[in-house]
């Protein structure tokens, strides 16, 4: 009466879980990760991300950041590595060099370093292409 048979397989997700460093928490050396990391707290070494990364408002980070995607409203000292979108909230501060594909900065945001722009990714660029356009004028 109350049986149940269930023919899914089950499947693993393709990326991990969510990492979160909690204000008030220390984190020091190097870790990888392959779900979504926030950070509220302190870190010294390096973070790198597959997906998203959070950076709070009351975070200071000494370290290099990778990531495919980052929203930062606190402190980076170190250089930002982001593939897709980063955004800079007006309460960040970030302190190195960035490299970026798409980048976002509100007013207030402070950031002392480079900034490298990525191109389009050649997919794109196979699609462009230059054609040369006549005008006339009429009389």
């Amino acid at each position: 009466m109350f049986q149940r048979t269930d023919t899914t397989t089950p499947t693993r997700s393709n990326h991990g879980g969510e990492t979160i460093i909690a204000q008030g928490v220390k984190v020091e050396g190097d870790f990888t990760s392959d779900g979504n990391v926030v950070i509220e707290g302190e870190v010294t070494g390096n973070v790198q991300t597959s997906q998203h990364l959070h950076v709070g408002t009351s975070a200071k980070i000494r370290a290099d950041v990778v990531a495919q995607d980052a929203v930062i409203a606190g402190e980076v000292r170190g250089n930002l590595s982001v593939t897709g979108k980063l955004d800079l909230l007006e309460t960040s501060r970030v302190y190195g060099d960035i490299s970026v594909h798409i980048l976002s900065v509100a007013a207030g945001a402070q950031v002392n370093g480079k900034l490298t722009m990525s191109e389009t990714d050649s997919s794109e660029q196979g699609n462009r292409r230059e054609e040369k356009v006549r005008v006339e004028e009429k009389s």
